[in-house]
């Protein structure tokens, strides 16, 4: 995987693969830092990868990796001291995704979200010491991608259901049969709430996440559907924080569509 993670005083970008996790200026040109991960005595046993990337509580980056645990850096403003400042070790399975607040966290919601193959998602309160706030235990079926904005957990699902949660509680507000196959990616537009995912079923839906103001339950709207013929979407993203435009692509597709 790879990822853009946004700090006040500078932008990596950060790439994960089975060796390690590698970090870059913005631009690619240096590379600021590598953390290779540890191969086991029986390679055969397991494959060993990394997956999941966000920037969390303004200094660190958490990546995830195959053995469920989460690696915490600590990232200097400027230069290459980055160090592994702790392991979250709250998952069984690999990590599938790893998510942040993109809005206003509500008093008492966790501010990062990490998702593993057996669907458990785990709620956590980032800052000097990061904190375990809830743990939502999966159904047996794989949690492929998660978002967090505004305190709603938005996850995909390998079944090709997307469900929402509060951040705060871990309840459960909503369940939509949203495709027909795997869910592979879900973006999210930070200013807007527009929900964006794609799946194996060649289709790339448009939603939006709202609050009601009264109530303040958790509400999601359809707004758009785009069928990608013939493709197995993997990968779809917003291009702009408005949720205007989006971009898609697809397996042995070497384009990548914008809507």
């Amino acid at each position: 995987q790879a990822a853009w993670c946004e700090f006040p005083s500078r932008v990596l970008l950060v790439l994960t693969s089975q060796r390690g996790v590698q970090m870059y200026e913005s631009d690619g040109s240096t590379m600021v830092f590598w953390h290779a991960l540890d191969v086991p005595e029986h390679p055969a046993a397991h494959s060993v990868f990394a997956r999941g990337i966000a920037a969390a509580g303004g200094r660190f980056v958490c990546v995830g990796t195959s053995s469920g645990a989460v690696l915490v850096f600590d990232i200097p403003p400027k230069g290459t001291n980055v160090t592994l400042s702790g392991i979250l070790e709250q998952h069984r399975d690999p990590i599938t995704d790893i998510a942040a607040e993109q809005g206003q966290a509500p008093d008492g919601a966790g501010d990062l979200v990490t998702a593993d193959d057996s669907g458990t998602l785990c709620l956590w309160s980032t800052g000097e010491e990061f904190t375990l706030l809830g743990k939502i235990p999966g159904s047996g079926c794989t949690c492929s991608s998660v978002t967090l904005w505004n305190g709603i957990v938005a996850a995909g699902y390998g079944n090709g259901q997307i469900r929402l949660w509060e951040a705060g509680s871990g309840q459960i507000r909503a369940q939509v049969s949203a495709h027909a196959r795997w869910i592979y990616a879900l973006d999210l537009a930070p200013l807007t709430g527009k929900l964006l995912s794609g799946a194996e079923d060649s289709f790339v839906h448009v939603w939006q996440l709202s609050r009601n103001p009264d109530t303040a339950d958790i509400e999601i709207q359809h707004c758009h559907a785009e069928c990608v013929t013939d493709t197995q979407v993997c990968g779809a993203r917003f291009c702009d924080p408005a949720g205007d435009t989006f971009a898609v692509t697809g397996y042995d597709l070497s384009e990548i569509l914008c809507y």
